[in-house]
């Protein structure tokens, strides 16, 4: 080998090594990105030369799961701390705020004014607490609604924000594609392009495949196209302010509608079907048993004929359709944010609360106690007889059909708080694999400092031995020079 392809060997080994130690050190300084993946800078030899090319590591078995998971995830946990929002809203603290604790505190009343009719303060304490009821359930539909009016707007901003993901992974995507078919280093944008694909699984579940060049194609969970070469639209229109009874908007993409999740352990991925979820399946039903509890209340104070010869009319709790009481087992919607007190009978009103006693808020033909007596206490023992008595609900609140109101009340936050629970677990079963998928990805594709600073290392070791065979190549010139001379 003569002196100068030596030299030459050295100085290729020089460079070679110091864009090994390059890529090496940004390795290390990347290491807490977790948007990078590894780089390795792997020697090529052809003939005469040697060469570093750079590969980039990637998984994309694991980068799918992960993918998946992340989706899952966060239309649980979007599921779940709205549903923790939602049970403050309506139920409070201890189900405080709740119609249940509401009911119990009226039916304790009714029991004790049944007991002392002519005591004119219990009266008043009754009518206190008909008018907690009351608010109860019309803060509650208040509650609800301004949920879905919040789940809504925050739907169109999620719209929003996939639609700028998906503009970024076009740019992105056409910058690896060109980076391809010119031969440049793509690691960047192939990292910009994962981190932007892995925020768009946060929105809806998707999956991707790649074709020639690079190119990146993304579907949803049930094969609409969301990415070929261009974004396909996600469109949604808000519904604005929200009442009992409103149906929200879908959203669509590609034209295809994202379905809503069912159940606690929601079968929902991505935020946007968690909070389609929210939005038009729980609050709805919630509303609904809101509504049948409203209903068997107007139901169970509804004022009777003596010997029934006029029709039941609305009798302590009234509503927009009163005189009439709402048909038995038939769910109204609404109804929660109409029930009123009778102003017959509501003494803040002008009324008189001993026509709840006597009966006749619906005129002469409805009295019970014709005599005047003021011990007359049989028609407030016949509303705590109503009250303990089995009625029929509707089953579209998916709840029993046959029950007490008190047990009907108590059963609603049964149900609420065992979907609650159900979403509480399944947030945790759901994080867990989206951060073991994520550390599976990051083993496989993220940086091991150890290992860089051991490679470190070996491009010293070799940098240096480089650096003797220079340094002998030259003392040997130098030699050769001097016999010259």
């Amino acid at each position: 080998m003569s002196l100068s392809s030596a030299l030459n060997i050295a100085q290729s080994s020089l460079r070679n090594t110091a864009r090994q130690t390059s890529v090496v050190s940004r390795n290390v300084l990347e290491a807490n990105n977790p948007d990078y993946s590894r780089r390795m800078a792997v020697t090529t030899a052809s003939p005469g030369t040697r060469a570093v090319e750079i590969q980039r590591a990637a998984n994309e078995q694991l980068f799918r799961q992960n993918l998946a998971a992340l989706s899952a995830f966060n239309g649980q946990s979007t599921l779940f701390n709205g549903m923790e929002r939602l049970n403050l809203m309506v139920n409070g603290v201890d189900n405080s705020t709740s119609p249940a604790t509401a009911i119990g505190k009226l039916q304790e009343a009714m029991q004790l004014y049944s007991a002392s009719p002519s005591n004119r303060n219990l009266a008043e304490n009754t009518l206190d607490a008909a008018r907690q009821v009351v608010r109860t359930l019309n803060d509650g539909t208040s509650a609800i609604q301004s949920f879905r009016t919040a789940a809504d707007q925050e739907i169109g901003t999620a719209v929003n924000d996939l639609n700028n993901l998906l503009a970024q992974l076009e740019t992105a995507n056409n910058a690896v594609v060109t980076g391809t078919r010119t031969g440049r280093d793509i690691s960047d944008v192939l990292d910009q392009r994962d981190a932007i694909v892995r925020k768009i699984a946060e929105y809806v579940p998707v999956s991707t495949y790649t074709r020639a060049d690079n190119d990146l194609v993304v579907l949803t969970k049930d094969g609409s196209m969301l990415f070929e070469t261009v974004p396909r639209t996600v469109s949604f229109t808000p519904s604005g302010v929200y009442a009992p009874g409103t149906t929200g908007s879908k959203v669509y993409i590609d034209g295809v509608p994202i379905a809503a999740g069912t159940g606690g352990n929601t079968d929902a991925s991505g935020r946007i079907a968690g909070m389609i979820q929210l939005r038009d399946s729980v609050t709805v039903t919630m509303q609904g048993q809101l509504d049948e509890i409203a209903r068997g209340l107007i139901t169970a104070f509804a004022e009777t004929s003596p010997g029934g010869v006029l029709p039941d009319q609305a009798g302590l709790f009234t509503w927009s359709g009163a005189p009439a009481v709402p048909a038995a087992g038939t769910l109204v919607i609404g109804l929660a944010g109409q029930i009123r007190l009778n102003p017959a009978i509501d003494s803040a009103q002008g009324g008189n609360p001993e026509l709840l006693r006597d009966g006749g808020a619906n005129g002469a033909g409805y009295v019970h106690n014709t005599s005047g007596n003021a011990a007359y206490s049989s028609l407030l023992l016949s509303y705590g007889d109503r009250l303990e008595a089995p009625m029929v609900f509707d089953p579209s609140t998916g709840l029993e059909t046959s029950s007490t109101l008190g047990d009907y009340s108590t059963a609603s936050i049964g149900w609420f708080d065992g979907l609650r629970k159900a979403a509480s677990t399944a947030a945790d079963t759901k994080e867990a694999l989206a951060v073991r998928t994520a550390e599976a990805l990051s083993n496989e594709t993220g940086v091991n400092i150890d290992q860089e600073m051991s490679l470190l290392l070996d491009l010293e070791h070799s940098y240096e031995a480089s650096s003797r065979l220079i340094r002998t190549v030259d003392e040997m010139f130098a030699a050769l020079l001097g016999a010259v001379g």
